[in-house]
């Protein structure tokens, strides 16, 4: 654990530059720009390499009428940039630019901005950006996702435990086999079929097109599920041999299981940013050192209920889980500072959140694996004393068998086979006793053994829960790159402020409500709302309620969860997503039953 400590510290005190998913880092024209003259083309730059789609770009004008602009490309600069070219001439007023790319490590990410030409519009047309996450698409492609990960732990890891532990009741792991390589096979295609809709947004209908499967098929993350397929139909006709031959696995069905790794490596985060090579090879052991834990688990946890596994054969794992559980840290450590880059982003960012629940989680992995390797060891001793005492009574047995009684003061022992004594009451010979067997291995130690099924069971549950998290990480932005986008991200300077009068009909109950909206762009704001009186001083109301509501999208209402921050009403996230005319419903009660609700549109930038 200090080792760890020590690691984490040094790691993420280091301030290196890079990153990895993609983030946009600065447009050309800048966002909320207004130029004197109509630019050419739109450049965008991100925190890394990006792939383009056909309808990587949608920009509308002040109409709201989107533009026939040229093909989409990377400039002059490299990967990390798209351009698209704009037509010759451009009326004056605000433009609105929609964007979609997919990142090196295969995520699709879009986003908006505006720029203005002469002068910017009165009213800007309402942006169309076309699909952004279709829900069922993304809920799917999860899904198989999430069982990928549970069917390569499931193969890789029953595989290891059946060439370590050799258990005697093999049928049942070779059942354990056949579901993890269907379920990886399944999950494989899911994900090559929906690859084409994920990536532009669309429903799952649109992984129909012929131009949605060459788009696939073509690109970097379909040819890296191309290469997992071509590794699973290998990995196929090998377990079939080895089944036919009776033979353990050896290096080819090792190298088959780093190669399946590696196909994971190279289309996710490790597959782009810094240090690549040293982040894919952190991967690939990561994973391979999760399938052989959480998946050899799975296998004993089986075969613990299921057949009779000796001590020796349960050590024996318990060494390999051990290994397994030290990779895990080291490349963790290695992945985390990767990924974070700084103690801020731990817990200032969603990956960094995302990442505090999944080390959660495995702290209670690794207590549920102590309480394993406790009453494995048990198991062990009692194991070992259970064989020692069966062979002192076998030893014993065979002592008394040999010895051969000697005569005392009586007449030399005829020569020959000696008859055996006669029953002097019925003439047949007396039976021999039965010699004592030693207690059986079931038996012994049965206690240690419904000990070992518990933690086992509690370890495979809680490792579930840790692929799910990785599953939802891997598609999340990480920190480094969050907060080198926002780096490169000029300020927003003034907010939006919006004074609301109203009046409820009383005597002293009119007056206006002060709201600013900060920084009055698309995403998290803070709200803050002052309540003037008739007298324009500040004044205290029972309740104060604001919602938003965006017609145009049909979106709302979204409440703005305002609370009495003791002088005046706030709070700092309130998350409006979509830019456009907002209408703004203010809701102030004065009294106990007096009320009034007063609207006002606000933009949202």
């Amino acid at each position: 654990m200090l080792l760890g400590t020590l690691l984490v510290l040094f790691l993420l005190g280091g301030t290196g530059p890079a990153s990895a998913h993609a983030a946009l880092r600065a447009t050309d024209p800048e966002d909320g720009s207004v130029l004197k003259s109509a630019p050419r083309d739109i450049t965008l730059t991100f925190t890394e390499s990006v792939g383009l789609l056909e309808d990587s770009f949608r920009v509308l004008d002040p109409d709201g009428r989107r533009l026939r602009t040229g093909e989409p490309e990377h400039a002059r600069g490299g990967a990390e940039t798209a351009r698209v070219t704009l037509p010759a001439k451009l009326a004056e007023g605000t433009y609105t630019v929609a964007w979609r790319v997919v990142s090196a490590d295969s995520h699709p990410v879009s986003g908006a901005f505006t720029f203005s030409v002469g002068k910017p519009s009165l009213t800007t047309a309402t942006v169309d950006t076309g699909p952004t996450e279709d829900p069922a698409t993304k809920s799917l492609y999860n899904i198989a996702r999430y069982l990928a990960y549970l069917a390569v732990a499931l193969l890789i890891g029953t595989a290891t435990f059946m060439a370590v532990c050799r258990p005697p009741d093999a049928p049942v792991l070779h059942r354990l086999l056949k579901a993890g390589w269907w379920t990886l096979l399944g999950a494989t295609l899911a994900l090559l079929v929906l690859r084409a809709p994920y990536e532009t947004g669309e429903g799952p209908l649109g992984a129909l097109s012929a131009d949605s499967v060459t788009r696939t098929l073509t690109g970097r993350p379909g040819e890296v599920l191309l290469a997992r397929l071509a590794l699973l139909l290998v990995a196929a006709l090998y377990l079939l041999r080895l089944a036919r031959l009776r033979k353990p696995f050896g290096w080819a069905g090792a190298a088959l299981a780093v190669g399946l790794a590696v196909t994971w490596a190279a289309g996710e985060h490790a597959s782009a940013g810094i240090q690549v090579p040293v982040a894919m090879t952190s991967s690939a052991l990561h994973l391979l050192a999760t399938a052989v834990w959480l998946g050899g688990l799975t296998a004993l946890l089986v075969t613990l209920y299921r057949a009779r596994l000796t001590p020796a054969a349960v050590t024996r794992f318990s060494r390999v889980a051990f290994v397994s559980v030290t990779v895990l840290v080291v490349t963790g450590v290695y992945q985390s500072w990767r990924g974070l880059g700084s103690w801020d982003a731990l817990t200032g960012t969603t990956y960094g959140r995302l990442l505090t629940l999944k080390l959660a989680a495995v702290v209670l992995l690794l207590g549920a694996a102590a309480l394993s390797r406790r009453w494995t060891a048990r198991l062990a001793t009692v194991g070992a004393e259970t064989a020692e005492t069966a062979e002192t009574v076998v030893e014993a047995e065979a002592a008394v068998r040999e010895k051969v009684p000697e005569p005392v003061g009586g007449p030399p022992l005829p020569e020959g086979p000696v008859a055996a004594p006669e029953s002097s009451a019925s003439g047949s010979s007396e039976p021999e006793s039965p010699e004592p067997e030693p207690p059986a291995p079931a038996e012994a130690g049965s206690g240690q053994r419904s000990a070992l099924r518990r933690s086992v069971l509690a370890e495979v549950a809680v490792g579930a829960a840790v692929l799910a998290v990785t599953t939802l990480l891997t598609s999340t932005l990480p920190g480094r790159a969050e907060a080198e986008a926002a780096a490169g991200t000029p300020a927003v300077v003034g907010a939006s402020v919006t004074n609301v009068p109203f009046d409820v009909g009383t005597p002293g109950g009119h007056g206006k409500v002060q709201i600013t909206i900060d920084p009055g762009r698309v995403g998290d704001n803070s709200i803050e709302a002052l309540v003037y009186g008739p007298d324009g001083g500040v004044s205290v109301v029972p309740e104060l309620r604001i919602s938003f509501t965006l017609p145009a999208k049909d979106i709302g209402p979204v409440d703005a969860e305002l609370t009495d921050k003791g002088g005046y009403w706030g709070n700092s996230f309130l998350n409006l997503p979509i830019a456009g005319k907002w209408e703004m419903k203010v809701t102030v009660r004065t009294t106990e039953v007096d009320q009034v609700s007063e609207t006002r549109t606000v933009v949202i930038r």
